[in-house]
Formats: C-alpha cells, sequence, structure tokens
C-alpha cells in the first residue's frame, strides 16, 4: 500500500515489531512521540527527553516509509469531520519460524476499580507511604474517589505493589482530571508519565520535594496521618 508514515503505540508487542520492521525496511524509526508535523515532503516527530525536561523535534530523512512510536496521552480525541479513513485489512504473510510458536495458557491479573490509564482520578503512592501495609492508604483512598491506585517505580521494586500499577517512563503514562501523589517525591522518571494531569494534589513531609514544583495544592506533612484525615472527611461527606 506504499504507506509514507507507519504508526505505532508504545505497548511491548508495538516495539517489537517497529524494531522488526525498521531493519526489515531499512528505514528509520523514532520512538517516543508526543507530537507529529507532516510538511515540506517529510514528517516531524516532536519527543521528549532527559525526563521530559527538553523537547527535540527530528525529521525523518530518505524514502519512506517513515516508522514513529507515540506516547499514549500525547493527542486528545477531535472530530475529524465528515471524511472516514478506509480500513483496508491485510492478509497476514508466512511468519516464518516465528509462527511456530504457540500460547499455552492465559492468565489474567484480578483487578477492581477503574483501569488505571483511562481513570479520571488516580491516587499514586510513593516510598513516602512507608511500607506494603501502608500502601493500603492509598487504596482505600481510591475506593472512595472512584478513582484507581498507581504507583513510583521504587514502590514497584520493593514489591508493594504489582508492575501494572507503575507510573513513569518505565511505566505508564496518565493523564486523569485529578492526580493524588501520596508520599511521591517527584523523580523525572515518574514525573513524566503523569505530568499533564488536569489537577495535581501533593503530600508529603518533605516541604523541599521536587512534586510539590509541579502541584497545584501542596501538603507538608506524614502521608499516613493525612490520608487517615482525608478518608475521615470523606466519610463525614457520606
Amino acid at each position: 500500500h506504499a504507506p509514507d508514515l507507519i504508526l505505532f503505540g508504545m505497548g511491548y508487542t508495538d516495539r517489537d515489531v517497529a524494531g522488526r520492521l525498521s531493519a526489515r525496511l531499512d528505514r528509520p524509526v523514532l520512538a517516543g512521540a508526543i507530537d507529529l508535523t507532516a510538511g515540506d515532503g517529510s514528517v516531524t516527530v516532536t519527543s521528549e527527553i532527559l525526563g521530559g525536561t527538553l523537547l527535540v523535534d527530528s525529521v525523518f530523512e530518505g524514502p519512506a516509509p517513515w516508522i514513529a512510536v507515540v506516547r499514549p496521552k500525547s493527542f486528545a480525541a477531535e472530530p475529524a469531520g465528515e471524511a472516514l479513513p478506509e480500513v483496508v485489512p491485510v492478509a497476514m504473510g508466512d511468519a516464518g519460524h516465528a509462527g511456530s510458536a504457540s500460547i499455552l495458557e492465559r492468565i489474567a491479573e484480578p483487578s477492581s476499580g477503574p483501569v488505571l490509564e483511562d481513570a479520571d482520578i488516580v491516587i499514586a503512592g510513593g516510598r513516602g507511604m512507608g511500607s506494603e501495609a501502608n500502601m493500603a492508604l492509598v487504596s482505600d483512598l481510591a475506593e472512595a474517589l472512584g478513582g484507581a491506585v498507581g504507583a513510583t517505580r521504587a514502590v514497584v521494586d520493593a514489591g508493594w505493589v504489582p508492575y501494572s500499577l507503575q507510573i513513569g517512563q518505565t511505566g505508564k503514562t496518565v493523564k486523569p482530571s485529578l492526580y493524588i501523589a501520596a508520599g511521591v517525591s517527584g523523580a523525572m522518571q515518574h514525573v513524566v508519565g503523569m505530568k499533564d494531569s488536569v489537577t495535581i494534589i501533593s503530600v508529603n513531609k518533605d516541604e523541599e520535594a521536587p512534586i510539590f514544583g509541579l502541584s497545584d495544592l501542596g501538603i507538608v506533612g506524614d502521608v499516613n496521618k493525612v490520608l487517615p484525615k482525608l478518608l475521615e472527611a470523606l466519610k463525614a461527606r457520606g
């Protein structure tokens, strides 16, 4: 079909296929895109580097097709007008040796509440929660607000919550209306996954924590004392 541009998401399979396709076609691939601009016979890809502190514009060179991997939550859904894209089914070719693998079993990880990536309210726990047992406060607050639980990499690495809840550069990207950072210091690797949240509320006992520079409301205090008070207030309001 001779496309000019092939787009992939940031899923594991997407990235694997994009890399293999780049090698097979001998064409460039640009990853981590947060914006794309077409013009002058090429496409410019905007991406974040250094934990989201800098934006870089890269332009594809050489013949098409070009390949781009786009970060989630980069584009808001907008009406496309009357023109509808044409869906063209493409038959799967011979997968070769890779096609000899077979799936023997599927195991679904149990979950409750909203899906993290789609939640309108996210409560994220950081190392400041202190222990796995204290993470129950984050879950209780998420349940009270009808939100989803998230976490920093430090919490995931400690084994307090599964990797599926990790937010950040090596985790998931979220963009909720309300993001509550509980005991989150604000390391850049985490911030890149939640900085576009509409309203950010942070609770941290370190008044110099970087997360406060990103927050709409900051509470300096022990998160394990603040969250119970917040839960009491929510229950009192019914």
